[in-house]
This record gives structure tokens, sequence and C-alpha cells, in this order.
């Protein structure tokens, strides 16, 4: 398995931050290749995805873990576990710490690109430009 951290710092305050993780509906304003996404019950979220040229759905269970730490983990191929941690700076700005633990062979033969190392950037670059985008969504407001 590999691990990739990474983080954002946004200038919203912590609970607007966290409110805004929260709405999984929202996740295609600003996560790349989410075409859809639904909160269902018991916790779990559905997602539509599209990576490589290949439609996937994605089923994921999701908790929360002490003050403002939710995990989540696919219940679905591809299998991937990670977690966003929202932790305040000061009253407006808040830092956005994303965890994802993947292994780098089930990525490649679930949503195709490159191996080896060359993977390993192209998530890299991915979450990071996630973060990004979800920087200015929050921001926006």
């Amino acid at each position: 398995m590999s691990t990739l951290e990474l983080h954002v710092d946004v200038d919203v305050p912590v609970d607007r931050a966290w409110e805004t993780l929260h709405r999984v509906e929202n996740y295609p304003r600003f996560v790349q290749g989410v075409r859809g996404a639904r909160t269902e019950a018991g916790g779990r979220a559905h997602l539509d995805l599209e990576a490589g040229g290949r439609a996937r759905e994605v089923e994921a269970a999701v908790t929360d873990r002490g003050e403002h730490v939710m995990e989540w983990l696919t219940t679905s191929a591809p299998e991937l576990t990670g977690s966003f941690s929202v932790q305040p700076i000061d009253q407006n700005h808040t830092r956005i710490q994303a965890r994802l633990e993947y292994d780098p062979g089930t990525v490649r033969d679930a949503f195709g690109g490159p191996k080896g190392f060359a993977q390993t950037n192209a998530i890299e670059r991915l979450v990071r430009s996630d973060l990004e985008h979800f920087k200015e969504y929050v921001e926006r407001g």
C-alpha cells in the first residue's frame, strides 16, 4: 500500500470548511472525475466516476472520528481508504489535511494511467488539484 498526505489552507472558519466537506453531493464541483455523488443511508456514499475514459461506480462507508475528522473506505472495487482532517489555524483560516491509502496496481487496473513512479506523481497531482479546487469552491461560498 502507498500513502499520500497533502494539505491546503483555506480562508474560511473551520465549521464552514467542515460542513462543505461533508456535503458529498457537492463533490462533482471540486473533485476531478466525480460526475455524480449522493449520501445514502447508514453512513454510505455513492460516487459516479469517470477516469481514464472509464465510467465506474464506487460505494464508500464514511464515518466521523473525533472532532473534525472524517474517514472513508470504499466498499466496492477499487480498495481505497482515506481521511480528511479539518483543523482551525485561527478564527477565519482552516487547514484541510487529506490522507489516501491505495495499492498502485489496483488503482491502475481500475482507472488506467501510467505505472510506477509516474503513477504516484499523477495521483499526487490529482489530489493536490482537488484540494485547490476545494479551496476555490469553499472560499467562493
